[in-house]
C-alpha cells in the first residue's frame, strides 16, 4: 500500500507540474498567434488523442506518464510543404524574437505561479507547525551566544519568525551567505533580548546537513510528563502514574522528554533510579526497562522501554494569514527558494557543496510518498517546492532546456541575428550529453541513498 501511495503521489506531483509547465507554453503561444499542432501529456507513443478548436490542435496522452510537450508549427522540425500561407505566418521561427522569448519563458513562469498559488493557499489556511521555541545544547555555538532552552525566537536578521520552519529557513540562508545571525528572542522572566552569532560561527557549517543542530539548536520539547502507563509494563510495576514529572535518571537531571528517553533507551535489563515529582512532592522509584527491538539508520538495535507514554509533542501553532499577506509571503518564499537553489548550484560547481546533493526521481518519489502520509498541507508544500525546482532547472542555460533557448534568443537580441543553424545543432548535442550526465548522476545518488 505504501508503494502504491508513493507511486501515486509521485505521478500526481510531477505529472501535474509538467502539465502546468506545458500549459504555460501553450497559452502564450496561442496568445502570440503561433499555431499549436499537439499538446501531449506524457512522452513517447501517443495512446489516445482528440482534436479540438479552430486549429484542430491534437490533445494527446502518450505512453510514458512522466513529461509532456507542446508541438508548434516549426520549420526546424520538418518541411512545411503544403502549409497554407496564412499558417506559414504563424510558424514559430518566423515570429519576432520577443514573442519567442515569451513563449519559451512561459513554461518556467507557470511553475513559479503554481508555487505562488499553492503557498498562498497554505498561508491563508494556516498549517499547524512547531513554534519557534527552542532547546539549546550546552557548550554549543548557540549556548555561547547566550541562547537558552525555552527561548522563543521572534526575529532573525530582521525577518519575523513564528514557527520552526521559518526559523530553520533563515538559519540555512545565513549559513549559505556566511553572514552573522542576529536574533530577537523572548525569554520567560526577562522579556525581549537581542542576541547574535558571528559570521565565523557559521562559516564552518556543513550546509548539506542540519544547520540548526550544528549550531546546537533544536525544537523545544515538553517536560517529561507521564501521559499514560501501559498495564503490566515496567512503569506500572515501578508505581509510575499519569501526571508524574520525570526530573532525573540515576542522578542525572533531565530537562525534556528526548533527554529522558535517551537515558532509558540504553538501560534494557538494568535497574534505573527515577527522580519524579508527583503533586509537587519529590519521589524516587526504580524501574527495569524491558528489551525491545527498534529500527534505526544503522539497522535493528536493542533498546530499553518502560511502557509509559511520555509527552513529546512540541508547542504547535497555526498562523493563518489574510489573502494579501499570504500572497506577499508566497512570492517571498518562491523568490527565496529560487535564490537559495541557485546559490547551492553555484557552490556545487565551485566544489563547496558535494554533487551528492543532485537528486532524481527516486528521491522525489520517496519524499512525495512521505509528505502525502503526513497530510495534505505537507504534500502541497512539497509540490510547490518541486514546482520551483522545475522552474529553476528549466531556466538553466543548458541547450535543449528552456534556459538554453532563452540564451540563444538573448544573443539574437544583442547581435541582431539568429544563431547559425550548425552552431545550434552542436550546442543541442552538447546540451543533451550534459543533461543525460546529470540524470545519470541523479539516479546514481538516489540509488546510493537507498543502499
Amino acid at each position: 500500500m505504501n508503494i502504491l501511495q508513493t507511486a501515486l503521489a509521485f505521478v500526481v506531483c510531477l505529472g501535474s507540474l509538467v502539465v502546468f509547465h506545458e500549459l504555460g507554453h501553450y497559452l502564450v503561444a496561442r496568445w502570440c498567434n503561433v499555431k499549436v499542432l499537439r499538446f501531449s501529456v506524457g512522452m513517447g507513443k501517443v495512446v489516445w488523442s482528440r482534436r479540438f478548436g479552430k486549429d484542430q490542435t491534437e490533445w494527446a496522452i502518450s505512453a510514458l506518464p512522466l513529461g509532456g510537450y507542446v508541438k508548434m508549427l516549426d520549420a526546424r522540425e520538418g518541411e512545411l510543404t503544403g502549409v497554407s500561407e496564412a499558417d506559414l505566418q504563424r510558424e514559430f521561427t518566423r515570429q519576432n524574437v520577443w514573442k519567442r522569448i515569451a513563449i519559451v519563458a512561459a513554461g518556467p513562469i507557470a511553475n513559479f505561479l503554481v508555487a505562488i498559488v499553492l503557498y498562498a493557499g497554505l498561508f491563508m489556511h494556516g498549517v499547524e507547525e512547531p513554534a519557534s521555541k527552542i532547546s539549546v545544547h550546552a557548550d554549543s555555538q548557540a549556548w555561547q551566544a547566550g541562547l537558552r532552552s525555552g527561548d522563543t525566537v521572534t526575529e532573525v536578521n530582521g525577518q519575523p519568525v513564528r514557527v520552526w520552519s521559518e526559523l530553520r529557513w533563515q538559519m540555512v540562508q545565513a549559513a549559505i551567505d556566511k553572514q552573522a545571525l542576529r536574533l530577537a528572542v523572548e525569554r520567560s522572566g526577562q522579556g525581549h533580548l537581542n542576541l547574535s552569532l558571528p559570521a565565523a560561527a557559521l562559516q564552518g557549517l556543513n550546509i548539506e546537513g542540519d544547520v540548526p543542530a550544528q549550531l546546537g539548536v533544536d525544537v523545544a520539547r515538553p517536560a517529561p510528563v507521564v501521559l499514560q502507563v501501559l498495564p503490566g509494563s515496567p512503569a506500572e510495576r515501578a508505581g509510575l502514574r499519569a501526571g508524574d514529572l520525570m526530573t532525573a535518571v540515576d542522578g542525572v537531571a533531565v530537562d525534556d522528554s528526548p533527554s529522558f528517553i535517551d537515558k532509558i533507551r540504553p538501560g534494557a535489563g538494568k535497574t534505573l533510579l527515577l527522580a519524579i515529582q508527583r503533586n509537587g512532592q519529590p519521589l524516587t522509584v526504580s524501574v527495569v526497562p524491558e528489551a525491545a527491538q527498534a529500527k534505526t539508520s544503522k539497522g535493528t538495535v536493542t533498546v530499553g522501554k518502560i511502557g509509559a507514554e511520555i509527552a513529546n509533542r512540541p508547542d504547535m501553532i497555526n498562523v493563518p494569514s489574510s489573502p494579501p499577506v499570504a500572497l506577499g509571503k508566497a512570492v517571498a518564499r518562491v523568490w527565496d527558494t529560487c535564490t537559495m537553489t541557485l546559490k547551492m548550484i553555484g557552490k556545487m560547481l565551485s566544489g563547496e557543496v558535494s554533487l551528492k546533493n543532485v537528486t532524481g526521481p527516486i528521491t522525489i518519489a520517496d519524499y512525495a510518498g512521505k509528505t502525502a502520509q503526513m497530510g495534505m498541507e505537507y504534500y502541497l508544500s512539497f509540490v510547490a517546492f518541486i514546482s520551483i525546482s522545475l522552474g529553476v532547472m528549466n531556466l538553466l542555460p543548458i541547450p535543449v532546456l528552456d534556459g538554453g533557448h532563452l540564451l540563444y534568443y538573448s544573443l539574437e537580441v544583442l547581435t541582431g541575428r539568429s544563431l547559425p543553424e550548425r552552431v545550434g545543432e552542436i550546442a543541442q548535442r552538447l546540451g543533451m550529453g550534459l543533461l543525460l550526465t546529470l540524470m545519470l548522476l541523479a539516479v546514481f545518488n538516489d540509488v546510493a541513498r537507498l543502499l
